[in-house]
């Protein structure tokens, strides 16, 4: 090869810049590194809004040309019907659609829905690292018990207890957590109440599953202990039928929020709470048990701290819609009057099994007394009068 060829320059394509390529043009927010299309809930975005806030599109909002996807009966989406509850603009009729329309007749935002905010800020990566941590704490309560030897110091009495009722709790966590909060999820209109909704479906599935490891554990752990025995209560003893039927009439609602609002305002509160911590809470210690309270303590943490706290603020919208707040206090005022009864009735049909342990609880008149006094509190939080059946 000559020096000559050597020195000889390669013709190979050259990038050549017009100015029309992705990113050239210049805009008075192109050096911003924020998102702008939604209105932050406080003075800062969050990283909750930036990966929640619109990722599921509404035809209603910003997806002008309507839905990508929808049922064989022709509904697209997520039917706002789907409940009977209504936000700003969820009566304002469908945009003019035609060829080149682009959605005519949609200048203006059908905010209603897309106002709530969770204050737990869910999402998936908090979701992964709240529930390892739950769970990380259970396995070392019950791994340091079964090499203290704890489960020794419980009394006869209350090991019968546990078998059947604690773990008759199961069935509740898992029905709700499968049949009503995940279907919800599914109906519901905007990612934000998606990942709430969704979230509060794993606490219940994890706190089923939490129960039947401990059942597990306590097989192994406690000689003559009955694994079996919760199926024959939930099934057969009829303490537990009261409570049965309740939560299988809340899987079987199929108005979405009638569901979250029945469960997490009604049922929780009059039956979850005064069971979980009017009885089990209470006895446990005084039976030598220091074990399932940490247990039991875990699930009233999600429901108390977190699933309550996203429901509260999500209902509270509705109860004061700048549109539709009188047509909303009404529709739930009726499903208290439908469930308040039905949840006191399933709470009173578990009264016997308060004078089982062998050290008693706190009596069972007086624990349903301030689960009704918290029940009241909660309606006056979301402008609503407390229903005549409260009384039952």
């Amino acid at each position: 090869m000559t020096e000559a060829q050597e020195n000889q320059e390669r013709s190979v394509p050259k990038p050549v810049f017009t100015d029309a390529e992705a990113g050239a043009k210049t805009f008075p927010d192109s050096t911003k590194r924020d998102f702008n299309y939604y209105t932050p809930a406080k003075r800062k975005q969050s990283r909750y809004e930036d990966v929640t806030v619109e990722v599921q599109p509404d035809p209603r909002h910003y997806l002008a040309q309507g839905w990508l996807y929808g049922f064989s009966d022709g509904r697209g989406g997520y039917p706002l019907d789907w409940t009977a509850l209504k936000a700003w603009g969820s009566d304002r009729p469908e945009p003019e659609r035609y060829p080149g329309s682009g959605g005519k007749g949609y200048d203006w935002p059908a905010t209603g829905w897309h106002e709530f905010r969770d204050p737990n800020e869910e999402w998936e990566l908090t979701f992964y690292r709240y529930n390892s941590n739950v769970v990380r704490q259970l396995n070392q309560n019950v791994d340091m018990a079964r090499q203290s030897k704890a489960f020794a110091q419980w009394n006869r009495n209350w090991v019968h207890f546990v078998e059947s009722h604690v773990g008759a709790w199961m069935h509740v966590d898992h029905g709700l957590g499968l049949y009503l909060f995940a279907n919800a999820n599914r109906r519901a209109p905007t990612n934000m109440h998606n990942n709430a909704i969704s979230v509060n479906s794993m606490h219940r599935i994890r706190s089923a599953q939490d129960l039947a490891l401990y059942n597990l554990t306590l097989t192994e752990e406690i000689e003559g202990f009955d694994g079996a025995a919760h199926l024959e209560a939930w099934n057969n003893d009829p303490n537990w039928q009261g409570v049965r039927e309740v939560a299988e009439q809340l899987t079987a609602i199929d108005d979405w929020c009638e569901a979250i609002f029945a469960a997490n305002v009604v049922f929780e509160p009059l039956v979850g709470e005064l069971f979980r911590s009017g009885l089990v809470q209470q006895s446990a210690p005084r039976n030598g048990d220091f074990v399932t309270p940490t247990v039991i303590g875990a699930e009233e943490y999600d429901f108390a701290e977190r699933d309550l706290r996203y429901t509260i603020p999500m209902f509270h919208l509705l109860t004061n819609d700048r549109e539709f707040a009188d047509h909303n206090k009404g529709i739930l005022q009726g499903w208290l009057s439908t469930w308040t009864g039905r949840a006191i009735a399933a709470a009173r049909t578990l009264q016997p099994i308060w004078s089982q342990p062998e050290h008693k609880p706190p009596r069972f008149e007086d624990g349903l007394d301030a689960q009704k006094s918290r029940f009241a509190g909660i309606l006056n939080d979301l402008n609503l009068d407390a229903p005549k059946e409260i009384g039952q």
